[in-house]
């Protein structure tokens, strides 16, 4: 583990079991579990962010409420697809979402899935390209934006703003656009995450088949995302911050298990015992879970190469377990897991 204080995340779906007209019931347990997270001493909260289906898409919304009910937890979109994003637009949010919650916004971002390009598409502009096309244009003019830099001219001035006058993001974030973080599921991405000086969030999957186990080929792209980084002009002055997700579930007793056994039958009938899916098209690999008892959680982890590399564990959500599941198997890592890997309450 590093030399410094390990932090601890947790990232959630905040997924609605209650069906339709629980909507709003989901999304106050999803508040609930923040300010549950930060008595424990949670370091950050992570968002899911999904279009089209029974989780948040429109996380800067429910953090900024998420914000107003706690003080200390930072606050963590994990990821903004920016395929479905104008950069702008989200600059001016996301500016306005860590002004409320007092500088703790955590924006993570990635080039996102293309499964929904048809819907979202005519609204932001063609977005196939990927990272080194218009994901990656989106990217640049986000950070340039929080950054302050000028995105447009006024030219003959309108409303209350004069003539050949620059125009800037307001209301204007400070430090926000050195909190940004890419997730990558490739060594490439990777690579290219350290060159622009981004934080990085790596899941529990990675995107390429290289032959290696999740933790080897994982390991690989921290570790070269790192050496990037160090060469970067636009990291100077800044240390990388590294955060991995892990689905940990520690279980004392059986009515701990009981909510996640389907879950945890249906992930490992989904793969290999190496993590590679049982179709052979799927070139990818997933991490396992890590579930049972805290002793054989923590060893499984510290023998995780990736894990080894971090500056943050988060602690992957599964969809399904509802709050109280969810509130416990927090409870349990914070008790029982944490601990034993470096991590202290934070206050």
């Amino acid at each position: 583990m590093p030399s410094q204080r390990l932090e601890l995340g947790f990232l959630s779906f905040v997924p609605n079991p209650y069906g339709a007209g629980g909507e709003a019931r989901a999304l106050n347990d999803g508040i609930r579990l923040f300010e549950h997270a930060e008595q424990l001493g949670f370091d950050v909260g992570w968002i899911r962010v999904r279009h089209f289906e029974q989780f948040p898409s429109s996380p800067l919304t429910l953090i900024s409420a998420v914000a107003q009910r706690t003080s200390r937890i930072r606050l963590g979109t994990g990821v903004i697809p920016l395929r479905y994003e104008d950069p702008i637009r989200l600059a001016e949010d996301a500016s306005t979402v860590d002004l409320l919650s007092g500088g703790r916004l955590e924006l993570g971002v990635s080039s996102g899935i293309g499964q929904f390009a048809g819907i979202l598409d005519p609204v932001f502009g063609e977005s196939e390209r990927g990272f080194s096309g218009e994901s990656q244009h989106r990217l640049v003019r986000l950070r340039a934006a929080l950054a302050g830099v000028p995105v447009a001219h006024s030219g003959p001035g309108f409303m209350s703003i004069p003539a050949d006058t620059d125009l800037r993001v307001t209301p204007a974030a400070p430090g926000l656009a050195e909190r940004v973080w890419y997730g990558p599921g490739t060594l490439a991405s990777a690579i290219r995450t350290g060159e622009q000086g981004l934080d990085i969030h790596v899941s529990t999957l990675n995107a390429e088949e290289t032959g290696q186990s999740f933790a080897a080929g994982q390991a690989e792209q921290i570790r070269a995302y790192k050496t990037a980084f160090a060469g970067s002009d636009a990291a100077a002055g800044r240390t990388p911050r590294v955060a991995a997700g892990r689905i940990v579930l520690p279980f004392l007793t059986a009515a701990d298990e009981e909510p996640y056994a389907e879950y945890i039958r249906g992930h490992n009938d989904r793969m290999l015992p190496d993590g590679r899916p049982h179709n052979a098209a799927m070139k990818m690999r997933f991490d396992r879970i890590h579930s049972g008892e805290p002793a054989r959680i923590v060893d499984g982890l510290l023998a995780d190469e990736a894990v080894a590399e971090i500056t943050e564990l988060t602690i992957t959500l599964p969809a399904p377990g509802g709050i109280d599941a969810h509130r416990r198997t927090l409870d349990l890592v914070a008790e029982h897991v944490a601990p034993a890997l470096g991590w202290t309450p934070a206050v």
